[in-house]
């Protein structure tokens, strides 16, 4: 009885411990944020801007940013081309920019 009492216990902790770290990852992920034009409010694509020469950055929910070199950009188009069809936002408009699709901290490769 002891050992079942146990096992029950630990698949609840386990349970909540899965649940506890999809709410966090759902509740505040990473953008992509063009740092070179702050304004941008949705007008173009990331692709557009990053054609024109402006540079992006990943920004997680605790204000970390990474900003993307040439390389990054490049090798990331040849593994998630999705990621910059999306609406482009500077900094300033930051709160309105999508989330990037993430399952626990990565963005996962789209189905062909």
């Amino acid at each position: 009885m002891h050992k079942k009492s146990i096992k029950i216990l630990m698949l609840s902790l386990a349970l909540t411990m899965c649940v506890t770290a999809v709410a966090l990852a759902a509740d505040g992920g990473a953008k992509l944020l063009c740092v070179t034009d702050q304004n941008l409010k949705g007008q173009q694509s990331v692709n557009s801007c990053l054609a024109k020469g402006d540079e992006f950055a990943i920004v997680d929910q605790y204000g970390i940013v990474h900003v993307l070199t040439p390389r990054e950009v490049a090798l990331t188009k040849a593994f998630n081309p999705q990621i910059f069809q999306q609406r482009a936002f500077g900094i300033h408009y930051q709160s309105e920019a999508p989330m990037l699709k993430t399952i626990f901290g990565s963005v996962p490769i789209p189905s062909k």
